[in-house]
């Protein structure tokens, strides 16, 4: 029994990495010392350590204080990291770590061909990202955006790529994403890549002026609360 939980207590601890990052890094201009500190960066992020000191990252990898400063000083100006400067209620300002420049690389329209992409290729991105064959539910899901209601490979992949980012890799928010693209009108993956900044912009405008333990609520749109 103690073993069980011990094994569920592991289960838990969990951390969801897009696949691109794994299949993409080389052409992208990255290695792999410098993506192992990416991934401890984001491990920092999600559990609200905005700002992990070189010595916090290197103790977790294989590398001194010195060799990570030097890979995050290559990681900002290779344009993968950027260090956003946030203000709380009392006027204190502080600094934090955004990953949003290496997501947009990695998904940026150089790296996919979103609007011409064919309908099989679809569902081999889903089985990458879930890390294993669909069922058959799932894939009479995915035939019903395409067949009943005529959604277009690329935007099904744009709805995806957001359930990835916000770490909610299923497919009852990746239909509420779809619904609610729908809803608003937008039809291409541009639109849809316009309107999750805007909504990211407005967000961390009404975050600056919050304090700091509540402002990682919201970085990517919650589309299972949407707006009614």
């Amino acid at each position: 029994m103690t073993d069980s939980f011990s094994y569920q207590h592991i289960f838990t601890q969990q951390m969801t990495i897009p696949c691109r990052l794994l299949t993409n890094y080389v052409s992208i201009g990255l290695n792999e010392r410098e993506v192992m500190t990416i991934l401890h960066i984001h491990r920092f992020l999600q559990s609200h350590i905005d700002f992990p000191t070189p010595e916090e990252l290197a103790s977790c990898l294989t590398i001194n204080e010195k060799e990570c400063s030097n890979i995050l000083r290559r990681l900002i100006q290779k344009g993968f990291l950027t260090i956003v400067e946030t203000q709380n209620e009392q006027q204190q300002l502080s600094e934090t770590y955004s990953l949003d420049p290496l997501w947009e690389k990695l998904f940026s329209p150089k790296m996919e061909k979103e609007e011409n992409m064919p309908e099989g290729t679809l569902f081999i991105l889903f089985e990458q990202e879930f890390g294993r064959p669909l069922s058959p539910f799932e894939i009479e899901m995915i035939n019903a955006w395409l067949d009943e209601d005529k959604i277009a490979p690329s935007l099904i992949k744009a709805a995806l790529r957001e359930s990835v980012l916000m770490g909610k890799l299923n497919f009852k928010y990746m239909d509420r994403i779809l619904r609610e693209w729908k809803r608003k009108g937008i039809h291409t993956v541009e639109e849809a890549r316009e309107h999750s900044k805007s909504f990211r912009n407005n967000q961390m405008a009404k975050q600056s002026g919050e304090p700091k333990e509540k402002r990682d609520t919201s970085f990517y749109y919650n589309w299972l609360e949407g707006e009614e």
